[in-house]
């Protein structure tokens, strides 16, 4: 595993993305591996000897702040999207910013961010001290801080990003942030909001992520017909996929734009919680049949996605869509971290690669199939294998139905409290400093 090490006085050559102080501290990335040797001191430049055999691994850490990166070399990340098309994201967002840029050089292509994140990041940094200061003292109320304290780290990060961007004529290099949680069952409250976000955000390269309950089926139709990225999040049914689709597809026919070249989109599909979910009711079960078929769950029905995925996108319909530019609303897999340790660490990885997909990680996933991925096309290696697990699981008294709709409601609701929460311990926060400035 690697990490970004801080030195007083380092020497190397980096590749440009957006504008850089030469003042600010630099880091750069250590990579480590099983057997290498370096040498470092204080304003000497970075010497390692690496056994070519052995594949590097890398981590990029949040710092408290201003950050910088090198260039490091060919990954697996490169492979995974050169190969096999699938484009590998990056699942975290922090100050600085700028830490990105090692990732990107290793082949990350994208971001996303979620409530939970942004809770996580804002909590535990000093970074946005500065800037929630700022705000406070300018009498913003704290939902307005909240949105200034996202938008400048999706901002910035778009910035990062494009390059790949405009390299792929707007096919990659995307930043998502997320409409309100509390907005989920709204259907009016979540397209206005996306609208406004978009705007707030105006960036070419931003993804407005919406969740892709029933209410907000509705939202997705129409916030793609005006022209807006959309990146459907929360998905957990095969049920629930095909109203994401037909709901792109709906918008797309609704805009009247001659040219939809500039209109995308990605469906989130989540995976590792599903196996969650559904190992705790095959163990309820008991049955060797049920307990062999733990961990399985969520492959299987990824597999089964990405089937009605190549599908949906192709026929008269779609071919009518393509003539106008369209492009197809690509497989984002998501939740990819492994939550059982007994459980291989790119189980959400290796198994669900295929072309026009993404492949969201955070560090744990990243830094394991950085080290020790496979990269080959496994998502339809075994289709009959997918649908037989998942018409075994069905057998056995699993229920699709209900564990789509209590992992929507469960990553709702986790959204919703990470947001109160982070909005809570800010308005403390911002009380703290006023007593301070009476």
């Amino acid at each position: 595993m690697a990490s970004i090490c801080k030195l007083s006085n380092p020497c190397f050559n980096s590749t440009s993305y957006g504008s850089r102080s030469s003042s600010t501290p630099k880091f750069v990335v250590h990579l480590r591996t099983s057997t290498f040797n370096h040498r470092l001191s204080a304003g000497s430049k970075l010497s390692l000897v690496i056994n070519p055999s052995i594949r590097a691994s890398l981590c990029v850490k949040c710092s408290q702040a201003d950050g910088n990166g090198s260039s490091v070399k060919r990954t697996t990340l490169h492979h995974l999207y050169e190969m096999q098309g699938q484009s590998p994201w990056y699942d975290n967002l922090c100050r600085p910013v700028t830490d990105l840029i090692p990732l990107i050089d290793s082949g990350v292509r994208g971001v996303t961010s979620n409530p939970a994140i942004f809770q996580k990041a804002i909590s535990t940094s000093n970074a946005y001290n500065d800037q929630f200061r700022e705000l406070v003292q300018a009498g913003k109320d704290i939902d307005s801080v909240y949105w200034e304290l996202v938008v400048k780290d999706i901002q910035d990060a778009c910035k990062l990003f494009e390059t790949i961007y405009d390299k792929t004529d707007g096919g990659d290099g995307y930043v998502s942030v997320e409409v309100s949680p509390r907005l989920a069952d709204d259907t009016e409250g979540t397209a206005e909001a996306a609208k406004w976000l978009h705007k707030k955000v105006e960036r070419s390269n931003v993804y407005i992520k919406i969740p892709a309950t029933a209410p907000c089926i509705p939202s997705i139709k129409e916030v793609i017909s005006l022209g807006i990225s959309v990146n459907v999040t929360l998905i957990f049914s095969l049920s629930r996929y095909e109203a994401v689709i037909d709901a792109y597809l709906d918008g797309l026919e609704a805009s009247g734009l001659s040219d939809l070249s500039r209109v995308t989109s990605v469906a989130s599909f989540f995976v590792s919680r599903v196996d969650t979910l559904v190992d705790k009711l095959l163990e309820k079960i008991g049955t060797p049949e049920a307990l062999d078929l733990r961990g399985k769950a969520a492959n299987a029905q990824a597999a089964l996605a990405y089937n009605l995925y190549q599908k949906k996108f192709s026929g008269p319909r779609w071919e009518a869509l393509v003539k106008k530019g369209a492009k197809k609303q690509r497989l984002l897999w998501a939740s990819t971290s492994v939550k059982n340790p007994a459980y291989p660490d790119t189980l959400y990885v290796d198994p669900l690669i295929g072309p026009d997909t993404v492949s969201t990680m955070p560090d744990q996933a990243l830094q394991a199939f950085i080290d020790h991925g496979s990269v080959a096309r496994t998502i339809d290696a075994n289709l009959s294998e997918a649908e037989g697990i998942y018409s075994a699981l069905e057998k056995l008294g699993i229920d699709w139905g209900f564990v789509g709709s209590q992992l929507e409601l469960e990553g709702v609701d986790s959204f919703k409290k990470s947001f109160d929460s982070l909005l809570d311990s800010l308005q403390e926060k911002a009380n703290t400093l006023k007593l301070v400035n009476l």
